[in-house]
């Protein structure tokens, strides 16, 4: 069990929250990419490639739930100073890769759609191979991006099953809100949907970065366990409100150590900086690429 999550896991509220966010956010971009594909083969009378689609789609989330398994009872089978090097290390990978996935989608938000749908005509013109292929990278990456996401929760809640069960609820509500959308009930921008997601993803991969980096100091393998940039524990309520977003959500503690601190600090400037930083004007697209609406 993880030294740091026996020092104080979190409520059961704060566990379903925090899980429940992440699956809603990656839940609903993985169900618009689902949406494109089968609106457009719908459209284009190729109902004969959903079979295929859907396939695609069902490997890509065994995939993502093999991937969590691993993460989580990989770590949870070691004990002490381990556990927090095994935790540590799996945070800073899933920074890295959360990090470059969020950076693209910044690019590749506002032409996802038409780019998708051109995918597809090729890919229904080389064969069922081809369409099962596109449909799971297309998958298989946001729910890569959700098993790393679920790294600092699998990670400090001493093996409880409470951050699956807030993941799956709120998957369960991003497919209802994504057959809404298929049904014209409901319209979304997506480039705003992914330029506020993926800002709140940012946050949330800060926290993973600091929790990462206190285990491994806690772990022995980075230095200063002991050198605290502040401590406010005494006015720091974790049952509260705040306590909540703060610990549970974006995994952060009133008691941060130096290198924890800075590092949290520059990263989220950082990365903040390149991921809302204008960026060039895309080349004009039909309308209806602009929204997640068909």
């Amino acid at each position: 069990m993880s030294v740091l999550a026996a020092a104080g896991a979190p409520s059961i509220a704060t566990q379903l929250a925090g899980s429940g966010l992440i699956g809603l956010r990656e839940g609903l971009e993985a169900g618009i990419v689902v949406m494109i594909l089968v609106a457009f083969l719908v459209k284009a009378e190729r109902r004969d490639a959903l079979k295929w689609v859907w396939l695609g789609v069902g490997i890509a989330v065994a995939m993502v739930v093999a991937t969590f398994l691993i993460i989580h009872f990989g770590t949870s089978t070691l004990d002490g100073l381990a556990a927090e090097i095994a935790a540590g290390l799996a945070s800073l990978v899933a920074v890295v890769i959360v990090t470059a996935m969020v950076l693209w989608m910044r690019k590749a938000a506002r032409s996802i759609s038409g780019d998708l749908k051109a995918g597809m005509e090729k890919a229904l013109i080389v064969g069922p191979s081809a369409v099962l292929t596109l449909a799971f990278f297309a998958v298989g990456r946001e729910g890569l991006e959700t098993a790393l996401l679920m790294v600092g929760y699998a990670e400090n809640t001493a093996g409880s099953v409470w951050p699956l069960v807030g993941l799956l609820l709120g998957i369960a509500l991003a497919a209802v809100l994504t057959v809404l959308m298929y049904l014209g009930a409901v319209r979304i921008d997506m480039a705003k949907f992914f330029e506020y997601t993926g800002a709140f993803l940012v946050v949330v991969a800060a926290g993973i970065l600091a929790y990462g980096i206190r285990a491994l100091q806690t772990g022995g393998v980075l230095p200063g366990a002991n050198s605290l940039a502040f401590d406010v524990s005494a006015h720091y309520d974790a049952g509260s409100w705040y306590g909540t977003v703060l610990g549970g959500i974006l995994n952060v503690r009133p008691d941060p150590t130096v290198l924890q601190f800075v590092a949290w600090l520059v990263y989220l400037v950082v990365v903040l900086f390149l991921f809302l930083r204008p960026t060039a004007s895309p080349q004009p697209a039909p309308a209806a690429d602009e929204t997640a609406t068909v």
